[in-house]
């Protein structure tokens, strides 16, 4: 019988190992990263594309009934509530044309012209700064762009 006096080894990650480790992890998560944050900024423009495309069929309707577009005083309040405000519209409808005015995903109001300049009428959300122009999350969103 012999006595075995060593220890049994016992197997683990090197330094080395681990460091190589923890540089993937550093190197994929900048990567990945970048594009999992731009989404909510590429969600609120596509909502804003999508509230001015309502927003316009409803003016469509409006025009429809009352053989014009609410005047820029009008604003798109019309679409909500009968305007008080000349031209008085002769045919609008009871319910209105939609239940509530929406805001741009940045808490703003869209931005209404009649006549506009770039159609019969605008609409525009000036995206995340509110202020005209921009890139990025700060763009222009408009009814003549798709």
């Amino acid at each position: 019988m012999s006595l075995d006096a060593s220890p049994p080894r016992q197997r683990g990650f090197t330094l080395i190992e681990v460091m190589v480790v923890v540089v993937i992890l550093g190197v994929l998560a900048a990567l990945v990263v970048p594009r999992i944050m731009s989404r909510p900024d590429e969600a609120r423009t596509a909502a804003a594309r999508q509230d001015i495309a309502t927003l316009s069929q409803a003016l469509k309707l409006y025009k429809l009934d009352n053989k014009r577009y609410p005047s820029t005083d009008q604003g798109l309040a019309a679409l909500v509530q009968k305007p008080s405000v000349s031209p008085i519209p002769d045919n609008w409808k009871a319910d209105g044309y939609l239940e509530r005015l929406p805001k741009d995903p940045w808490g703003q109001e869209y931005v209404y012209l009649q006549p506009g300049r770039h159609g019969e009428f605008d609409l525009i959300s000036y995206g995340a700064d509110g202020q005209s122009d921009g890139e990025g999350s700060d763009a222009d969103i408009t009814s003549w762009q798709r």
